[in-house]
């Protein structure tokens, strides 16, 4: 069974070249998630090392999903920094390696991420993703609620501008009636 924790700063340096090498196929894999392809293994894991500071403020959580000791995915929190905002945070990085995928990895991860928002007081969660892109399915089916999309947003693995989908949800909130869980 695959495990799924929160880590600490130190933990996410750590795991930080396993991590690189999930986010590393996820870019190459053609997954928009901020990153452009070709992406540099150290590049990547330079990158989550950089996020460990964050996670030990508190600004930042991280969540492991692994397989043993393999990491299988990951999901992170953002907490808004402005004071009229720290009700909110932001969904960010959910990727499952594709060995992993299909067996309702994303959605446990995402309802851990939403689990902890609730025990944080967070009461408005945020998340983007590629127009399109079958994330968009898993946000629907876990009870997001779609609130517009914005052309050339950001740009995907290719460097090609792609449309923006943003979705909301009030982590307290249960999934609609009839939703798959």
């Amino acid at each position: 069974m695959t495990e799924i924790a929160p880590v600490t700063g130190p933990e996410l340096v750590t795991y930080a070249d396993e991590l690189a090498a999930l986010l590393v196929d996820t870019v190459n894999g053609g997954s928009s998630v901020g990153f452009l392809a070709p992406l540099d293994r150290a590049e990547a894991a330079s990158w989550w090392r950089e996020r460990a500071a964050h996670v030990e403020a508190g600004h930042h959580m991280v969540w492991l999903a692994r397989d043993g000791e393999r990491v299988v995915g990951t999901i992170g929190l953002i907490r808004a920094s402005l004071p009229n905002a720290r009700h909110r945070a932001e969904v960010a990085k959910l990727m499952v390696r594709p060995s992993a995928q299909g067996q309702g990895l994303g959605r446990r991860l995402l309802a851990a991420a939403e689990e902890a928002a609730v025990g944080a007081g967070i009461t408005l969660l945020i998340l983007d993703t590629e127009s399109g892109s079958p994330a968009e399915r898993l946000y629907r089916s876990a009870g997001w609620t779609e609130s517009g999309s914005i052309p050339d947003y950001a740009g995907n693995p290719a460097g090609e501008l792609r449309p923006t989908t943003f979705y909301y949800r009030t982590p307290c909130a249960p999934a609609a009636s009839g939703e798959a869980q």
